[in-house]
């Protein structure tokens, strides 16, 4: 009976894999319109009904293999040395998992990037999963440093920069202002954020205002 559900269970995720690689390769070759629910079902050769029973929206289903592989992102933190600070875990980690999270071709996560900015359910979709993968590194966080997760904030603060230094790194790299590699860029968003993110030459300071005119010999002063 064991050996039953665990088949089933292999087969489920075997379909839910195979119908999010589909999605994810038809947006790429083809742009999100190409997705449909039909569309994916046909290329996996499974129904639509099927298609709906894994997931409610196209964007869910492109998503999810990046979703998924973010677990790998969680285990990396958790395997890191004890007692090793946060910020060292991050440099360690981070710069290897942008490729193995998002995928080993850039065009790839360039098209993703193109597809996100133009469609708004797309960016929301984004939010929604990764809110799950922020939790579960707040949680390794805290049991790293002895935080309380439910009390403390520190390590909700910490969850959030593997996201968003992926996110920043991903559109300043898809903007193609720069021949660094994704990896790279990660390496110095780290070190940056870690040094307090210095933002180039301060201002000048203003200069001091000139001295007010003294009355002249004999003049009275004005009120």
């Amino acid at each position: 009976m064991t050996s039953d559900v665990g088949l089933r269970e292999r087969k489920k995720r075997a379909t839910r894999a195979a119908l999010s690689h589909a999605a994810w390769s038809l947006m790429v070759e083809h742009g999100i319109d190409a997705v449909t629910a039909e569309s994916v079902a046909a290329t996996v050769d499974v129904s639509p009904r099927t298609f709906r029973n894994y997931f409610a929206s196209r964007e869910e289903a492109i998503l999810d293999g990046i979703v998924q592989r973010s677990s790998w992102l969680v285990e990396a933190l958790r395997a890191r040395p004890a007692g090793e600070p946060v910020w060292d875990s991050f440099a360690h980690v981070l710069p290897d998992a942008i490729m193995k999270v998002l995928g080993e071709r850039e065009d790839d996560v360039a098209a993703l990037v193109r597809v996100s900015a133009e469609n708004p359910a797309m960016l929301a979709q984004q939010l929604t999963a990764f809110a799950r993968v922020e939790r579960l590194i707040a949680e390794v966080i805290a049991e790293r440093t002895g935080a309380d997760v439910e009390r403390d904030l520190a390590p909700h603060l910490l969850a959030a920069v593997p996201g968003a230094t992926m996110r920043a790194v991903v559109t300043f790299w898809a903007d193609g202002t720069t021949d660094a590699t994704l990896p790279d860029l990660v390496r110095t968003s780290v070190a940056q954020l870690r040094e307090g993110l210095p933002l180039g030459h301060p201002p000048p300071e203003a200069s001091p205002a000139p001295p007010a005119a003294r009355p002249r010999a004999g003049e009275a002063s004005r009120p």
